[in-house]
């Protein structure tokens, strides 16, 4: 019996060695902050990204190309509605996301007034696998509305998308959209008939800790 007694206790000590061994923070939810499989993001978070330092945000004529809006200040704000175990899939409201310090070389454009983004909040959903979907209300689009100056005075711009799609990265906690098409829904002629937006947002942070999608 008091063999017993001692290898039940030995068993109880290992068990609560092991237990205290994992740290209490740690979390196995999608969205973690201060490290992959931190604490877990609460639902009702808010979280923010500018963008990565030395980038522009960027919306383009044609894939690829150099010529169209380019942004040297925007950020992202969205709010966390759902962060279940991983694997799976966070939610999110994107409730802000702005442009600004923005730069034209289109031919016959002078200067860029303003970039609005149209039709907030949207909706987004983030995978363990990194994969950002943005997608917009029902029955509405992911808009931009640009304000251009050009010798004909100033003309508005509206470029719809029905999605965007980015990819997240823990080793810089960023978030990258590439060539996400746009096409022009009204406008002058000088307005291209398209526009395609990249950018790189980092870091991604909750209440400045870094977010890691694990």
């Amino acid at each position: 019996m008091r063999k017993r007694s001692l290898l039940a206790l030995a068993g109880t000590v290992t068990a609560l060695t092991v237990a205290a061994a994992v740290p209490a923070s740690a979390s196995d939810a999608v969205l973690t902050t201060g490290a992959a499989g931190g604490s877990a993001v609460a639902v009702g978070d808010t979280v923010t990204a500018p963008l990565a330092a030395g980038t522009a945000a960027t919306l383009y004529t044609t894939a690829n190309s150099t010529s169209g809006v380019k942004c040297t200040t925007s950020q992202f704000t969205a709010s966390v509605t759902g962060n279940p175990t991983a694997p799976g899939t966070a939610t999110e409201s994107v409730t802000a996301h702005t442009l600004a310090n923005c730069t034209s070389n289109i031919t016959g454009v002078l200067g860029v007034d303003s970039i609005t983004i149209n039709n907030l909040p949207y909706s987004a959903t983030i995978t363990s696998d990194g994969t950002l979907t943005v997608t917009p209300p029902s029955g509405s689009a992911i808009q931009a509305t640009g304000k251009l100056r050009t010798l004909l005075g100033t003309i508005t711009c509206v470029y719809r998308a029905p999605s965007l799609t980015a990819q997240a990265a823990n080793a810089d906690n960023s978030i990258t959209f590439t060539d996400q098409q746009f096409t022009k829904s009204s406008g002058s002629s000088l307005c291209p008939a398209s526009g395609y937006f990249s950018a790189k947002y980092a870091p991604v942070t909750d209440a400045g800790v870094p977010v890691f999608v694990n």
